[in-house]
């Protein structure tokens, strides 16, 4: 038996976006469960993915008015043990790479180092699923699936100049200068995990 679950993360609705697009209700109708890796920012966003299969979810660090969703879930799908995780740092190594990010432009990469980081933090995984990259990954860990299903809301050029007629902190200001001139950007994706007794099978889909 194959059971199909969707994934999804860094919704940020309504934070950043009004209502989640209609692609994600298209890809996930005949999932058997959702996973939501965090920044979901809004409870109405869960119970809108949770009409169309039960949804686990956990905390990222936009959910603050989420405090109830836990940091991590370690779920039993097919035999496999899976681990959701936000995947966001502590400040004081977030906040520096960020500001390396934003002081190369945008060619530096922040997060090259969390999938092996999230693999010695959960060491005993067959599957560890996060978000906060806003990049779709899947790629083996000493045995493990590292799964990022990227994000539904992505910044690019437009995101971001809309999020700074908001008038952001300074610190959010200056990355979101580099964000607005960005000439690459992510497509905003999800992801479907395939699992039997005899294996996964992850993809990206792009919405």
């Amino acid at each position: 038996m194959t059971t199909v679950i969707g994934v999804v993360a860094d919704t940020h609705c309504p934070e950043f976006i009004d209502r989640l697009p209609e692609r994600v209700f298209v890809i996930l109708k005949d999932v058997r469960l959702i996973l939501h890796a965090g920044d979901v920012t809004a409870a109405a966003t869960l119970e809108a993915l949770a009409r169309i299969a039960p949804v686990e979810a956990v905390r990222g660090d936009h959910d603050r008015g989420l405090e109830s969703l836990p940091p991590t879930r370690e779920l039993f799908v097919e035999g496999k043990r899976i681990m959701l995780v936000h995947g966001h740092r502590s400040p004081w190594l977030e906040e520096p790479l960020t500001l390396l990010w934003t002081l190369s432009l945008g060619y530096f990469h922040p997060h090259g180092g969390l999938p092996r980081s999230l693999r010695r933090r959960f060491p005993d995984a067959d599957v560890i699923v996060y978000g906060h990259t806003h990049r779709p990954h899947m790629r083996r860990v000493d045995g493990a699936l590292l799964f990022n299903p990227g994000g539904v809301h992505q910044w690019n050029p437009a995101t971001a100049k809309r999020r700074l007629a908001e008038k952001p902190g300074w610190f959010e200001w200056c990355w979101l200068q580099v964000a607005r001139h960005l000439r690459r950007t992510e497509a905003p994706s999800i992801g479907i995990l395939e699992l039997d007794p005899d294996g996964i099978q992850p993809r990206i889909i792009e919405l």
